[in-house]
């Protein structure tokens, strides 16, 4: 038994902060069914290419790595039926997850206060731009609040632009947040009884993992700015170059940092007292760092990795994606899932990456079809 089983969960969200926080709660069990209009759908089905099979019935990418375990039902909400239809499953569902505009679900009497008269257990969680404040009806899009939000001013080489990261990270970090309060909220109804309203808006959640470079900027008011892949505060912790590629090195104690010293052959590095330690290590980071770099660009980096790791030290080529998806981990794990699409045949996707009682989550649903399940669930009811 799956841990949400029984849960039912109306998404009622679009893109991504909301989808993967319900993905999250449909892997851990919970019958998840994704409202869509019946014409248009979610919008990330037509973001592409690349389309996963052919004509009409293609589906993104983009949509098929957020939506896996979930049931898609095709409503629309600017219609009495659409809205008489939502409000019926609204008064028997656990859980209700929407990113609408501020307001725009009130106007249509799909907000909180009027469907808990109803189901005044129900855990209403709403993902918003920006919280109560001064822009609090502004829109949030991940590319503005990792400008606005500073994930920008923290990313990037010295030399280069402010760079956002390679992914909608603060989309995927909201989703997070918003699936964790959900799951609180649902132990403490099940002690006492009462329902939630959640918020969690999508720049304040960016602001929550800004963690220690935001907290040493608090502190000591000094804000490091672009500092490439190297850490503001452990040495070595960077990016080097090897003869063929990059690679990571992470030195993360004395002891560490001791055992690198032995492998590339300069043990003389661990006792010298400008080195010996963290501080001191950060303290004379250019000239050591000057000192590794030579050493590390006399061999490849899966031969420094293979060294390295072997001595305790975390260690590792940059990897492409091609290159992820050929990691002997990677392929010897179990992350990786075939499912059986109805549009696009085989799919190959990366599984939940949490594992219960020693098994990893399985992928009980392909990602749906636009409206698949519409026939099947009834108006009162999941069946």
């Amino acid at each position: 038994m799956l841990p949400l089983e029984g849960v039912k969960v109306l998404d009622l969200s679009r893109v991504l902060a909301g989808p993967y926080a319900t993905m999250i709660l449909a892997d851990l069990g919970a019958d998840v069914l994704k409202v869509e209009h019946p014409e248009r759908g979610d919008d990330t089905r037509h973001w592409g290419p690349p389309f996963a099979g052919v004509g009409a019935e293609r589906e993104s990418a983009y949509f098929l790595a957020v939506n896996r375990n979930k049931r898609s039902l095709g409503v629309d909400l600017k219609t009495a039926e659409g809205l008489e239809r939502i409000k019926k499953l609204a008064a028997s569902a656990d859980v209700i997850i929407e990113n609408w505009r501020r307001g725009a679900l009130e106007k249509m009497g799909l907000g909180y206060e009027t469907l808990k008269e109803s189901n005044p257990d129900l855990v209403y969680c709403s993902i918003t731009g920006f919280g109560p404040g001064p822009d609090e009806n502004r829109p949030g899009y991940d590319f503005l609040v990792q400008a606005r939000g500073g994930v920008m001013g923290i990313t990037g080489q010295p030399d280069g632009e402010p760079t956002k990261v390679g992914v909608a990270v603060s989309d995927i970090f909201c989703g997070m947040y918003a699936s964790n309060a959900i799951l609180a909220a649902l132990h403490r109804r099940s002690v006492t009884g009462e329902g939630a309203r959640i918020e969690v808006p999508l720049f304040e959640s960016t602001l929550g993992w800004l963690a220690n470079r935001g907290q040493e900027y608090l502190i000591s008011g000094h804000d490091t700015g672009l500092i490439g892949n190297t850490h503001p505060s452990i040495v070595p912790y960077q990016t080097f170059d090897a003869s063929d590629k990059p690679l990571v090195v992470a030195v993360g104690n004395n002891s560490q940092f001791v055992a690198l010293c032995e492998v590339i052959g300069r043990p003389e590095l661990a006792s010298d007292e400008r080195y010996a330690t963290n501080p001191d290590r950060v303290a004379n980071r250019v000239e050591l760092v000057e000192m590794l770099q030579d050493e590390f660009h006399k061999k490849t980096a899966d031969e420094w990795a293979g060294e390295i790791r072997s001595a305790g030290v975390p260690c590792g080529p940059v990897n492409t994606l091609a290159d992820v998806f050929e990691d002997e981990h990677v392929l010897g794990s179990g992350i990786m899932r075939e499912v059986e699409h109805p549009n696009a045949g085989k799919l190959k996707m990366v599984g939940p990456p949490v594992l219960l009682d020693g098994e990893r989550l399985p992928v009980r649903r392909p990602p749906p079809t636009l409206g698949q399940h519409t026939g099947e669930v009834g108006d009162a009811g999941w069946t």
